[in-house]
């Protein structure tokens, strides 16, 4: 009965309509043979062109206009040779460019890996290798990390600051797009999304999906709707702003991207647009209530029911100032990379326990083991986290796994009603004095202090301990934090072997695009 209840949520959300079921049938057939995103976009062409599809820093795109201007692209990277054995390596902030890149590619049958911005030259040029890309569409901006990039790699540029000359543009290729028709590629394309690298090198997830039933496993547990406005804060490259492409296309909801973030072009283009939906990373949530109540009182989000947010931890205390502050429109979403969808955190969940990532949807299955690979059952037992779902990537796997579930590499714990809790990544647990330590612990603690802007912990060697803690703390605007003030607020609600023995005021934490805490760059700051 699985594929009847996937069929009631898309209906639900309006992607697929009984009344139409002719159109709908032909959505389904478009996804199984063109894969998900160009099915999508087909669908959002047919059923909604002359609504603006796309709004980025240039403007607006239909979806109309985005059919064809990827349809375009398509036929003038085919004429330079690019087919279903290139890969595509795409290199972008947000902006209409990715996204049309995307479905080029995905027109053609090939490959496209989405590359995150934050790169540096080695890594970048060795990753292109690795994953023998063929093609690299890029920002203007981001020239100089390509130094070290093989010379017979095609380039394009996806987005262009200044005048350059040599490189193609996109927007050159698709003006010049010779004639022609463009057929179905024999296979469709993988999408590969590359996992963030904070404990080593990004490795690849590569994504194939030809159900149009797949949608069901996120909208099982937040409410989109076709035909609304979405701003996709969250980075396209990575799976949270991936996700939401693919989504708004479905339910052919105009897509408002912004190239870099700010919380309040942010928040006035959620009022401008009457967005229904925002996608952020928690530290971007965290800008946003920086805000203030007296101006985040001033935008009018009436339209606003679901504020999505996923990419690293969320902490207890902003999810319930957001909820204060914005009302029941909060949802916490829990996933991998390589796994997909896992839990979802209602505004109800929320509301219960502010800690919790929630419950899985009817297609994901969320299990706890032990190091020898039992099952742990039971409210509180901490365990690993393994999940399985009908979006997994394909191919190669990060992570082992059990009983064809994949290990996400964090450890957690449910309690009475179900809900998952994150404690925290299994290689950032720290043993002090023989006892263990989740670091989220600790930090959501000192987040709740009202000096406190960031924090982070980690565990350092100790000769007497084995390891120690040490807090890394980013101060408010103004605030004259004292090391000895926080340890002393740590030790009143915490055991005395969570107490930060070291607390290093600074100015900013190394994060990802998508918020997490690039711990290796910690260890090494005294």
């Amino acid at each position: 009965m699985s594929g009847l209840h996937d069929v009631r949520v898309l209906a639900r959300a309006g992607m697929i309509s009984p009344a139409h079921a002719v159109r709908s049938r032909r959505a389904l057939s478009d996804v199984r043979h063109w894969g998900a995103v160009v099915g999508a976009a087909k669908l959002a062409a047919r059923r909604r062109p002359e609504v603006a599809g796309i709004v980025d820093d240039r403007g607006e795109v239909t979806f109309a206009e985005l059919e064809q201007r990827s349809s375009a692209l398509a036929k003038s990277l085919r004429a330079k040779e690019i087919g279903s054995e290139s890969v595509v390596a795409v290199l972008c902030r947000d902006h209409r460019g990715p996204i049309e890149t995307i479905l080029a590619c995905g027109k053609l049958g090939v490959t496209t890996i989405l590359l995150g911005t934050g790169l540096a030259a080695p890594q970048l040029a060795a990753l292109i290798r690795r994953e023998r890309v063929t093609v690299l569409v890029y920002d203007q901006e981001f020239t100089e990390v390509l130094q070290e990039l093989d010379p017979a790699v095609k380039r394009f540029v996806a987005w262009r600051d200044e005048p350059g000359a040599g490189v193609p543009t996109l927007d050159e290729l698709i003006a010049d797009a010779p004639k022609g028709r463009l057929r179905r590629p024999r296979d469709v394309s993988k999408v590969v999304l590359l996992t963030s690298g904070t404990t080593g090198a990004p490795k690849a997830a590569p994504r194939k999906i030809r159900s149009g039933l797949a949608a069901a496993d996120f909208l099982d547990r937040i409410p989109l709707r076709a035909g609304e406005s979405t701003f996709i804060a969250a980075p396209i490259f990575h799976g949270i702003g991936f996700l939401h492409v693919v989504l708004a296309l479905g339910l052919g909801s105009t897509m408002v991207v912004r190239r870099r973030f700010d919380a309040r072009q942010t928040m006035a283009a959620v009022d401008r647009y009457r967005c229904s939906t925002l996608v952020v990373v928690p530290t971007m949530l965290q800008r946003i209530m920086e805000l203030g109540e007296r101006e985040l009182s001033g935008y009018d989000l009436a339209a606003l029911r679901v504020l999505f947010c996923s990419g690293s931890a969320l902490a207890p205390s902003l999810a319930t100032l957001t909820m204060e502050r914005l009302g029941d429109v909060l949802y916490n979403f829990y996933g991998t990379t390589e796994v997909a969808v896992a839990t979802v955190a209602t505004p109800e969940d929320l509301r219960a326990a502010p800690g919790t990532v929630g419950l899985s949807p009817r297609n994901s299955t969320v299990r706890l083991y032990d190091v020898d690979n039992r099952e742990i059952t039971g409210a509180g037992k901490v365990g690993r986290i393994l999940v399985g779902s009908s979006l997994r990537s394909t191919g190669r796997t990060v992570r082992d796994e059990v009983d064809g579930l994949v290990d996400t590499g964090d450890l957690g714990h449910f309690d009475e009603a179900g809900r998952l809790f994150i404690d925290g990544r299994e290689d950032d647990m720290i043993i002090s004095g023989g006892e263990n330590v989740f670091p989220a612990e600790v930090e959501n603690l000192l987040m709740t202090h009202y000096q406190v802007r960031d924090a982070a912990v980690i565990g350092v060697a100790d000769h007497q301990f084995g390891q120690r803690l040490r807090a890394f703390v980013v101060p408010t605007p103004g605030a004259n934090l004292d090391p000895t003030e926080l340890r002393e607020f740590v030790r009143v609600s915490l055991a005395r072997h969570k107490v930060p023995r070291d607390v290093v005021i600074v100015p900013r934490l190394p994060r990802t695009a998508t918020g997490k805490v690039i711990r290796n760059r910690l260890e090494s700051t005294p």
